[in-house]
């Protein structure tokens, strides 16, 4: 198993449920596993922290990027699992795509900033840091000096992201803002791709689409024979790959007592619980 999927174990960046506890979703369904690409930072904590800064410093627009980048470079350089994550993927940027024809590197809030802050310092590219309002405040690749983005006509951007699912935060956001600077998003890199159909909505737009990692069979498959999950795990996560709705449901037909319990557990879990209820998302 090489480092970068090992990482996402040992992180927690990955976290696969017990075989008989499913987690809840936000959306009222449940699954077997979580991704958080951003524990990749280092751990959990490591990652938090940095989140809790941004979440409390990013109403300075200009400002953030300034603050945001020591602290991210200070962990590049003193985390063993960061460093070489960024190392990895500053490498895969080099062989697959023309570093001189880059113009700028671009970061979506919040988590995109974790891995685009710190590899356009590496490349010396120009960053774009990009709201979810869809402001762009563009810094130099070292992030001494910050301005509210003017038009950058023509331009080459790639942005770098932590997780793809479905694209819709680059749908909603992230492309309309590159455009909104007369500029074009040429190239995707994502860590994790979950393989939920955003890389090929993205090719559709005409936009190159890489990742690291895509979430399938093989990598549970791989995680399992290095004894990082077992069995049960396995198999939950594997059935669900191949059927989410499906399996889930045979799930909830075979422990008539978990839906049960979740309604009577802590008020986040009981308020999934209702939405599948109420929305009948498995058609019990």
């Amino acid at each position: 198993m090489n480092d970068l999927k090992s990482y996402l174990f040992k992180t927690n960046a990955i976290k696969v449920c017990q075989g008989d506890k499913p987690f809840w979703y936000t959306s009222g369904k449940i699954g077997p596993y979580f991704i958080n690409t951003h524990f990749l930072y280092g751990s959990e904590a490591d990652a938090n922290s940095l989140l809790s800064f941004i979440d409390e410093n990013k109403h300075n627009k200009l400002e953030l990027p300034k603050t945001l980048f020591k602290l991210i470079k200070e962990q590049y350089e003193s985390n063993d699992i960061y460093n070489n994550v960024i190392n990895e993927m500053v490498s895969f940027i080099k062989n697959n795509i023309p570093v001189d024809d880059i113009d700028y590197i671009s970061g979506g809030e919040r988590r995109d900033w974790f891995f685009s802050y710190i590899i356009a310092n590496i490349l010396n590219k120009p960053h774009i840091t990009v709201f979810k309002d869809l402001d762009t405040v563009v810094s130099d690749s070292n992030f001494e000096n910050t301005a509210f983005a003017t038009p950058i006509t023509g331009k080459k951007v790639l942005h770098i992201t932590d997780l793809i699912t479905i694209a819709s935060s680059y749908i909603r956001a992230w492309i309309p803002a590159i455009q909104n600077l007369g500029g074009e998003l040429v190239w995707s890199l994502s860590v994790v791709d979950r393989k939920q159909g955003g890389a090929d909505r993205l090719r559709d737009l005409g936009i190159t689409s890489y990742s690291l990692i895509e979430v399938d069979d093989s990598l549970f498959k791989t995680a399992f024979d290095n004894g990082l999950i077992n069995k049960m795990q396995l198999d939950m996560v594997c059935n669900f790959i191949k059927d989410p709705d499906g399996s889930m449901r045979e799930f909830l037909v075979n422990n008539p007592d978990f839906l049960e319990n979740a309604l009577h557990a802590d008020e986040k879990t009981a308020g999934r619980a209702r939405l599948c209820i109420d929305g009948n998302l498995y058609n019990l």
